[in-house]
């Protein structure tokens, strides 16, 4: 179907480029949120994304799939931002207390939603590389290929991402559950 689109935009009809920008903003967006690690950043990344892609396309030679080709603009200019913006200062700790289910309304959220909360939470915590290869293995189901393919980074150095993700997610939880566990036991 991408295709199809592309040729369209290729030969004149810049409005077909809206199908990609519907089909692809949310996980474009997920993708340049796991590294920039803020909303309107990552709506600027995929703002500026967007406009690349549709201004490069006619480079596109479709030895991939479009979406790895656009998910690769995606963390490029991401990575780009956040390499301009060395000046802020970047903190990573432990997940703020939400403990106070009155103040948040937590109550009604079912324990799938608040084990996805927390995680996105923690992802947001991660250091940019860790998080893209989580969000691209875990939640999108990419293979370490296409992973490699989107990203430019060999398959052992994606594995090796993965592996200190992992374990530095499950020590982010970990920490946030202890804390959390303390504060019921007062």
């Amino acid at each position: 179907m991408d295709d199809v689109y592309i040729r369209k935009v290729l030969n004149g009809d810049t409005n077909a480029f809206r199908f990609f920008t519907k089909k692809y903003k949310d996980i474009g967006y997920s993708l340049a949120m796991s590294v920039v690690k803020d909303e309107f950043k990552a709506y600027e990344v995929l703002q500026t994304s967007f406009i690349l892609a549709f201004t490069k396309l006619a480079t596109f030679k479709g030895k991939s799939k479009f979406s790895t080709w656009l998910y690769r603009i995606v963390i490029n200019e991401a990575f780009k931002l956040i390499k301009t913006q060395k000046n802020e200062i970047v903190t990573y700790g432990i997940l703020p207390d939400y403990s106070n289910p009155v103040a948040d309304d937590i109550t009604s959220i079912n324990e799938e939603d608040e084990q996805r909360y927390y995680i996105n939470e923690a992802l947001k915590i991660l250091a940019p590389k860790e998080s893209l290869a989580l969000r691209l293995f875990y939640l999108e189901e990419n293979s370490i290929e296409e992973i490699a393919e989107i990203t430019g980074w060999t398959n052992s150095n994606i594995k090796v991402i993965l592996h200190r993700a992992r374990i530095n997610l499950r020590q982010l939880l970990n920490n946030y559950f202890n804390i959390d566990k303390q504060v019921l036991n007062r």
